[in-house]
């Protein structure tokens, strides 16, 4: 019997890896299609629409719970069973959503206890989507019976792709009513066990908030963040906590009743209103495909929707090496040529997946006005045509794709620092942004990595206003830098504890003998003006490096008492001379500092020593205005996302795999085009 339990998990691994294998070399085109809003006739003429286009996949299901159960119990599941099996004779693969939210009307009036109440204790009616208190035991306790329901279902259908966990689960609002409070309170009992301990971490001796008993506890709701540092950022982490043991509840779902099936979810973790640590499932290895709304806006002529939109993928993706799923996609009123364009940009970091929002311009709800591939008519408009131009031109090379980075730089990211970065004049995020986009313009690959879950091999490991250190972390660092690491540090780095105290020991905390220096207060940059010797005003600095002036501003800038390391950066202009770049030699390896926040003009020479210096692999030689990766070592994919053609440097014969040309030396690609070109 053992050996037959065993022969069975065996087969049940060699069939998901064939299943892996069999959709790694598919580039994915299509759109997120709503079936639940129409009728027969209306599948048929819309899959016959799809397969005209060439697309290979939809996604269905999402906020669709009430359209699979009804009432309470009662599971319509025959009108799918339909549009399931008309999607797989069709050739096209579905990844199905398992809408756990909104949850339906019914379940809130048999639950009120589901319902948001503000912050202002007011009880909210669920108009709107993501209305629900996910933690709330019945609210769970329904959605994982419904996912149990859909995943036994559909877990073996042959259209099926992958399951969806939820959708943009980071969005909704957070509940503050008295069932949450309890077990908020349940949650900080687990933790500290005693009020004592609770009241150590805390601080309670401040402005008289002791806590003696655990019924004394409430939400930190009525003040700003600044007022209770210690007790917001715990109670973030019990919001992040809830959400992350229900996705994972739901995984599991699939998991049992599906193994063979791929786990995909859109993960907007990091909406502002309810931004939670996706870093727990990111690096479980049980979110097979990662996933996002790819929405880089509508403009051909601006990029940086196509930087922040590619940033995302890598705060979604962080070190996993499978492919990536844009399983939402620009459609709107967008510009001729941005989709498209958008669409390569995204193969550059490992997207494998183009999935429209939407296929149907809505008729009725909150987004009745947004405009998809086919009118409200259900006739095809141009960007139907745009997308079936994507089908056909990724069928061309998808069998040297999706793209998988090969980042020696690493950029670190922590939920705990983002949350206590409120407190600072810009957030971890957005430092941590625009180190990107240093990579992003070089054509470099670069991870997005949490220093707790990560083995750090890399040459370069950028710290961008990483608030929170905790004794692992400093030792991950600190062991970084000693075997031989090189690693950069920006201001906001290293001020708290894992409570939200700012060090009492010096700082940047745990870590100042590897960085060889002293952080002592912060200067105002505009009140230094008052005595600026070049009529400074604001927030402007001017910092020289290695004798190069370099204009810049910040709001404010660390005072840095060198303690071993060398002074290579200054900010000039003030009373003296203040150090703002240092450079430590610790161990095999050196830490620098920066005591600005993250600013592109002041990294980018320091980032073309150290990629020279350390030997970082380049991006392809390309002329400013085109993106570029080398796929392996005959292809290259490029895309000009300038108004002006661009000639491309290239030595021998090559061949245009993409427009089926071929080139003798340099080749022009024409603006807003993209060219997959392979050496011969």
């Amino acid at each position: 019997m053992k050996q037959v339990i065993r022969f069975i998990f065996l087969m049940t691994g060699i069939l998901f890896l064939l299943n892996q294998h069999a959709n790694s070399q598919v580039l994915f085109v299509g759109a997120n299609y709503h079936p639940h809003d129409s009728n027969l006739d209306q599948w048929k003429k819309d899959i016959a629409l799809m397969k005209e286009a060439g697309f290979n996949v939809v996604r269905m299901g999402h906020l669709a719970w009430d359209s699979y159960e009804p009432s309470e119990g009662y599971f319509s599941f025959g009108w799918f069973d339909t549009v399931m099996n008309m999607m797989n004779e069709a050739g096209i693969r579905v990844i199905l959503d398992i809408a756990i939210r909104p949850a339906p009307l019914w379940l809130h009036y048999k639950y009120p206890s589901i319902n948001i109440t503000d912050a202002n204790g007011d009880i909210h009616y669920p108009n709107h989507r993501y209305m629900e208190d996910i933690g709330d035991p019945m609210y769970q306790k329904y959605a994982l019976r419904y996912a149990d329901s859909l995943t036994k279902r559909y877990g073996n259908h042959p259209a099926l792709l992958g399951f969806g966990i939820d959708n943009e689960s980071g969005d909704g609002r957070i509940s503050y009513s008295e069932t949450a409070r309890q077990r908020y309170i349940a949650w900080l009992k687990k933790k500290y066990q005693t009020p004592e301990r609770l009241n150590k971490a805390w601080a309670g001796q401040r402005w008289s908030r002791r806590i003696n008993q655990w019924e004394e506890i409430g939400f930190p709701v009525s003040t700003h963040y600044n007022d209770v540092p210690e007790r917001m950022l715990d109670f973030r982490r019990f919001v992040s906590d809830e959400i992350n043991q229900l996705l994972f509840k739901v995984i599991d779902k699939v998991n049992i009743n599906a193994p063979n099936a791929l786990v995909n979810t859109n993960a907007w973790y990091f909406s502002h209103l309810k931004y939670f640590d996706y870093a727990p499932i990111a690096y479980s290895g049980k979110m097979t495909r990662g996933g996002e709304g790819f929405y880089a806006g509508n403009s051909l002529v601006n990029n940086d929707g196509i930087l922040w939109a590619s940033f995302g993928i890598m705060r979604i993706q962080y070190e996993s090496t499978n492919p990536f799923w844009c399983n939402e996609f620009t459609t709107m009123n967008a510009v001729p040529g941005a989709c498209r364009k958008q669409a390569y940009a995204s193969l550059m970091f490992g997207n494998q997946m183009v999935c429209g929002w939407t296929w149907q311009s809505m008729h009725n709800g909150e987004e009745q006005y947004l405009q998809g591939l086919v009118d409200w008519d259900g006739i095809p408009n141009r960007k139907y045509d745009e997308y079936r131009k994507i089908a056909a031109e990724f069928k061309k090379i998808e069998s040297y794709l999706p793209y998988k980075p090969q980042a020696e730089v690493g950029l670190a990211f922590s939920f705990p620092g983002q949350i206590v970065s409120y407190s600072f004049p810009e957030q971890h995020e957005g430092q941590a942004g625009t180190c990107f986009k240093q990579f992003f313009d070089r054509n470099m690959d670069v991870r997005m990595l949490d220093i707790i879950h990560s083995d750090l091999n890399y040459k370069l490991l950028i710290i961008p206003g990483l608030a929170v250190i905790d004794p692992v972390t400093a030792k991950k660092i600190r062991d970084f830098v000693n075997n031989g690491g090189t690693v950069i540090m920006t201001s906001y780095s290293a001020v708290v504890d894992t409570t939200n105290k700012v060090f009492e020991s010096t700082r940047p905390g745990l870590l100042d003998d590897v960085f060889g220096i002293r952080l002592g207060s912060y200067e105002e940059t505009e009140n230094m003006n008052e005595i600026s010797a070049m009529s400074y005003k604001g927030k402007q600095i001017q910092v020289n490096y290695k004798g190069k002036n370099i204009e810049s501003e910040s709001p404010r800038f660390d005072v840095i008492e060198p303690k071993g390391a060398d002074v290579i950066g200054n900010i000039t202009g003030f009373d003296k001379n203040h150090p703002v770049i240092t450079s430590n030699s610790y161990g095999k390896g050196w830490a620098i500092y920066i005591g600005l926040p993250a600013r592109g003009e002041v990294l980018s020479p320091l980032l073309d020593d150290l990629i020279r210096e350390l030997s970082i692999k380049k991006g392809p030689d390309v002329p400013e205005g085109i993106m570029a990766r080398q796929i392996d070592k005959n292809h290259f994919l490029y895309l000009n996302i300038s108004s002006k053609s661009q000639v491309i440097p290239m030595k021998g014969n090559s061949k245009s795999i993409l427009f089926d040309k071929d080139y003798t030396g340099n080749f022009t690609i024409a603006p807003y085009e993209p060219d997959f070109i392979e050496l011969e």
